[in-house]
């Protein structure tokens, strides 16, 4: 969008209204600097937006480093209730599973 047009567009529908005396004093000079600022901030939009999804990602990070040590505290002072019996070994299934298809190929061979 051409801002140049559109101030030009909005000054002629501005000028062909009658005055008004409910408008502030100076409401339209205002008004235009505020349309003359936004065009000199128009390259510092990106780094805003960058601004803004640094912050959040920073707060999802730091959210993220205390869940993690929440239950690191949690695994380490719960106290173990599964006993030696009860429980079965769970790297020694893990071996088993990871090796399943090598030791499948060893037994065979003839």
């Amino acid at each position: 969008m051409n801002l140049t047009n559109l101030q030009q567009k909005l000054i002629r529908a501005a000028r062909s209204q009658p005055a008004d005396e409910r408008v502030p004093y100076a409401f339209e000079k205002r008004i235009m600097a505020h349309v003359k600022g936004r065009k000199n901030r128009k390259d510092q939009a990106g780094l805003d937006l960058l601004a803004v999804w640094g912050r959040g990602l920073w707060r999802t990070a730091i959210s993220c480093v205390a869940l993690v040590a929440v239950l690191t505290v949690t695994v380490f002072l719960l106290p173990a209730t599964a006993t030696a019996e009860n429980s079965p070994d769970l790297s020694q299934d893990f071996e088993n599973a990871l090796l399943a298809s090598v030791n499948q190929a060893e037994t065979a061979l003839p």
